[in-house]
């Protein structure tokens, strides 16, 4: 008997963030619901509101979580929920701009990224960057006795900061990390070198400062030959091939990256 594929749905967190699949196990939407509504989602031990996003049924049935996998949507987003999240974001700001003077007051060396609340109102989530270890205990015990709420700190790398705030790359496209890398690979200078690029570290560092992750994409081409894919600092759109992929249809013969992995 054929397999019915999973009833699947697309879901936006951030207007910077990727898109991710959801299923509707036994879901009913009256009416349908359509790209932009919001949607009350189920992500492992906790709920959050996303936003729904255009679904291309090829890529959802890709991509589409496990059956038995914690991700999918709970219900279509009431009144209340959007009210909720819209209060959310306004203590996040707040929080923000406390966490900034608090942080300049006691002359930390750290940079604030981003403040997240949990949509159940669990605890405030404080992400950072920082070159080395910072002692913050003082720091959180007055976040908590100002938010009355549980409070985390969490240092990242500055890959990890690019990718929560987004933005564009030297290619004119959003940045893989923001809208479909799932992880990050190791990159080495290597890696350009092989693909006969200009050792300018300018032209080879993106937006995080690090070495481009598209280094890694025309890696499997690198043959003495050169190729002007995403690597480069022109759009892939030049080079010889073309695998119509979504990377914009410029990949060389063997396809980028960002089209197997998309």
């Amino acid at each position: 008997m054929e397999r019915r594929p999973a009833r699947c749905m697309s879901v936006k967190f951030d207007p910077v963030g990727r898109t991710r699949t959801f299923l509707l196990p036994e879901v009913d939407f009256d009416p349908r619901p359509s790209p932009g509504d919001s949607v009350v989602v189920q992500m492992g031990a906790r709920q959050t509101l996303g936003t729904m996003a255009p679904t291309i049924p090829q890529v959802a049935q890709r991509t589409a979580p496990s059956p038995d996998a914690p991700m999918r949507v709970v219900r279509r987003a009431t009144r209340e929920d959007v009210l909720r999240r819209f209060r959310q974001e306004q203590r996040e700001r707040e929080a923000r701009r406390i966490c900034l003077l608090k942080i300049r007051e006691r002359g930390l060396q750290m940079k604030l990224v981003k403040v997240e609340q949990m949509f159940d109102d669990s605890k405030l989530v404080f992400s950072f960057t920082a070159e080395g270890r910072v002692d913050f205990r003082g720091l959180v015990r007055e976040l908590a006795g100002e938010f009355k709420a549980r409070i985390e700190m969490r240092q990242i790398g500055a890959r990890d900061e690019a990718k929560l705030l987004g933005g564009y790359g030297t290619c004119g496209r959003p940045l893989c990390c923001t809208t479909w890398l799932q992880s990050f690979e190791p990159i080495s200078i290597k890696m350009a070198k092989r693909q006969n690029l200009s050792l300018n570290p300018s032209r080879l560092s993106g937006a995080c400062g690090r070495l481009k992750c598209c280094l890694r994409y025309e890696l499997p081409n690198a043959a003495g030959q050169r190729y002007a894919g995403c690597a480069h600092e022109s759009s892939c759109d030049r080079s010889a091939g073309g695998c119509g992929g979504g990377c914009g249809g410029g990949c060389s013969s063997g396809g980028c990256g960002a089209c197997a992995g998309r």
